[in-house]
């Protein structure tokens, strides 16, 4: 590709990521030279993959079972050789390289790893705690870290190699990468290495194991991952050694991971005799985004100054392959607030509903308050908030009669949705009653002088907003009348996008359910309910029609017969399942619009890794980028200059998931007056088509 070639949009490393690699060779006990032949062709495998970084076990050198045979020196000198054929390998390859080995440092012998990258030796780091325990004997070989006398030492003809457990390795290149060794063990003390090494800068940390196989130990080490990669908001590269380790005692599984903020990216096979290779794309600039969120993290950092001051910073070249087109190495969600996984799905629709009933609960307890007033329209929203009205009452023993639903059909309510408001409420079991709304509409158009009141058929904003406010000021009036509480319904997507009437309209109410719910959600949690018939065989066809029915706020009539509304919500604020993706990632980790673009184009523009049976009709879409481009032009404008005045004085809800609240009290604060320029922007840095 020619050099002045402009950089890549379909590229990771344009968008902050950098791949990693862990790599578990094939290896020979006390065998150097073999292990590193294995070692150089895992090597040549990650570079070709573009891999920046590629990790080896915990003295796969040498294998980490040869027990004394440490202590020969024909061993010793095999690995140091060993280190140098992987050394000048590395000329050959941009990726840095980190491998195990023993090594001997004024006359101690250390545990250690060596880095190195085109043919430099960028740092050693020996390993700080030593396992004397059950089947390890460590301390009977090597001695730890803090043994060592010097912080440099001369090694294969290169003098000045930084030596020290607390070394931070910076790449020049990608200003967010920086990373941190620690060897086995170090993880299983109550204080890792690597903690204080992510107060210090490091982003990445990597770990150089042996760790031989017990029954159910493969879990524990997961754990042990996911927790280090959590709490360190970092992300965490662990290697084990492979099956070709001595069985003399004990057995091997080869377990490699690359964890993200406690989410796992990548693993090997476990239990191979082969070499394998594990790749995953780290995102940093989510972790740096988290740190600069999580005021707590920059708290502890000051708190251990004094620690972290030991640290050395090592910088490093890493020039990314910016102007190749290259394929991002992991799977990014269609829907981030619904999870992929049928069991953890369920278990996420029990606890939504969970917190949702626990907060209505408690309002109703706090103001002393037996029933609730609620609008049921015979959607998506006032569906869900009826069922959550179902399930306090059921929490505090009442009656579902004490919930009265109103459905008020108005100038363009569909046959369809008010059949299937009444059926819903006689399943729920709740008072049910109708309110033709359309008279007193009639009456506060013709005292405003609107036209529509003479026979003119004028469907303007004041037309629609007339019927919204007139349902919630009966709603409201209908509280007082009955000593009740006024559910709102309007869920986190509409007011994301601001799709809801300010004031007296579905804006407002007493109590709101849904704040914090996001319409994909929503659709996830009716067709649980449906699924499970927790309301029963009746309710859940109710809930399965309401799932097909098409999003509208049935405001404007005109629809081509009795079930088609002339608005279709989705054709005016975008398909809400892209909307709710972008949501997520701006309002979660404050992402730029083109590394927005990037995701959702990964997520959505291929319809054949959604096509499986039985997954539902949105799994099996897809959106070019052209499309995702506009409509992310479009929830730019809305969120950030049109509808944060509404956000700032929503009523009371329960803040549901981390995906973040838009409540002022809660997650999101805003002014009401700014504007979107800076991210309209930024949205001219995506291509306008996807071969661009």
């Amino acid at each position: 590709m020619p050099q002045d070639a402009p950089e890549q949009f379909f590229n990771p490393y344009n968008h902050d990521f950098v791949r990693v690699a862990v790599a578990v060779p094939e290896l020979r006990v006390a065998d150097p030279a073999y292990n590193a032949g294995q070692t150089v062709a895992l090597v040549t495998q990650a570079d070709a993959a573009h891999a920046a970084l590629v990790v080896f076990p915990e003295l796969g050198l040498s294998a980490y079972s040869c027990e004394d045979l440490f202590h020969q020196q024909a061993l010793l000198d095999a690995s140091l050789a060993a280190l140098r054929t992987v050394l000048e390998a590395s000329r050959n390859v941009q990726a840095v390289v980190i491998v195990g080995l023993p090594l001997q440092v004024d006359g101690l012998l250390f545990n250690c790893a060596a880095v190195m990258q085109g043919g430099r030796l960028l740092g050693v780091v020996p390993k700080s705690y030593l396992p004397n325990y059950r089947e390890f004997y460590e301390m009977r070989q090597f001695v730890p870290a803090h043994y060592a006398r010097r912080q440099a030492i001369d090694l294969l003809g290169q003098s000045g190699v930084p030596f020290g457990a607390h070394l931070l390795f910076h790449c020049r290149q990608l200003a967010h990468w920086v990373f941190h060794i620690e060897i086995c063990e170090d993880l299983w003390v109550p204080i890792p290495p690597s903690s204080f090494a992510a107060l210090a800068g490091a982003t990445l940390l990597v770990n150089l194991s042996a760790s031989n196989i017990t029954i159910g130990k493969d879990d524990y080490r997961c754990q042990l991952v996911a927790g280090q990669s959590g709490r360190c908001l970092a992300a965490y590269a662990y290697c084990a050694a492979g099956t070709g380790e001595s069985t003399t005692d004990l057995a091997w599984d080869g377990h490699g991971m690359v964890y993200e903020n406690g989410s796992l990216l990548a693993e090997t096979a476990r239990f191979q005799q082969r070499s394998q290779l594990a790749v995953a794309d780290v995102d940093l600039e989510r972790l740096v985004q988290d740190r600069m969120r999580q005021t707590s993290f920059g708290q502890s950092t000051s708190m251990h100054r004094e620690a972290l001051s030991a640290f050395r910073t090592v910088t490093f070249d890493y020039h990314p392959p910016r102007r190749e087109r290259i394929a991002l190495q992991r799977r990014y969600e269609r829907f981030p607030y619904v999870p992929a996984d049928p069991a953890r799905r369920d278990e996420r629709c029990r606890e939504t509903y969970d917190i949702q009933v626990q907060g209505l609960a408690k309002r109703l307890i706090s103001s002393n308050t037996r029933k609730v007033v609620i609008g049921v329209s015979g959607g998506l929203d006032s569906t869900q908030a009826l069922i959550v009205c179902a399930g306090a009452m059921d929490l505090l023993g009442r009656p579902r009669t004490d919930i009265l639903g109103y459905t008020m059909p108005g100038f363009a309510t569909s046959g369809r949705t008010i059949a299937q408001a009444r059926q819903l409420m006689s399943a729920i079991g709740c008072t049910a009653q109708e309110i033709d709304i359309r008279p007193s509409c009639l009456q506060m158009l013709r005292d405003i002088g609107h036209p529509f009141a003479d026979g003119e058929p004028v469907h303007d904003v004041t037309f629609e907003n007339v019927q919204a406010g007139e349902r919630t000021s009966h709603l409201f009036r209908l509280a007082n009348l009955n000593g009740g509480l006024v559910v709102g319904t309007s869920d986190l997507s509409e007011m994301a996008l601001g799709w809801c009437t300010y004031g007296v309209g579905d804006h407002m109410a007493h109590y709101h359910v849904n704040a914090s719910v996001p319409k994909t959600l929503i659709r996830y949690l009716i067709g649980w309910v449906a699924q499970t018939n927790r309301l029963g065989i009746e309710a859940s066809a109710v809930l399965e029609a309401v799932l097909a029915t098409v999003v509208s706020p049935e405001l404007v009539p005109g629809g081509e017969g009795d079930d088609q509304p002339a608005q279709r919500t989705e054709d005016v604020v975008g398909p809400y399942e892209l909307q709710d993706f972008t949501l997520y990632w701006i309002l979660r980790f404050g992402y730029a619009p083109p590394k927005v673009a990037y995701l959702a184009w990964n997520a959505w523009h291929d319809r054949a890794r959604g096509n499986w049976p039985g997954v539902p009709e949105a799994e099996r879409r897809q959106y070019g980028l052209d499309e995702i481009r506009r409509w992310l032009a479009v929830f730019l404008q809305r969120f950030f200059e049109t509808s944060q005045f509404k956000r700032s004085c929503v009523p009371n809800a329960p803040k549901v998931g981390s995906g973040g609240s838009l409540s002022p009290r809660g997650d999101y604060r805003a002014p009401s007056d700014g504007q979107a320029a800076p991210w309209l922007q930024s949205l001219m840095q995506i291509p306008q088509t996807e071969e661009q």
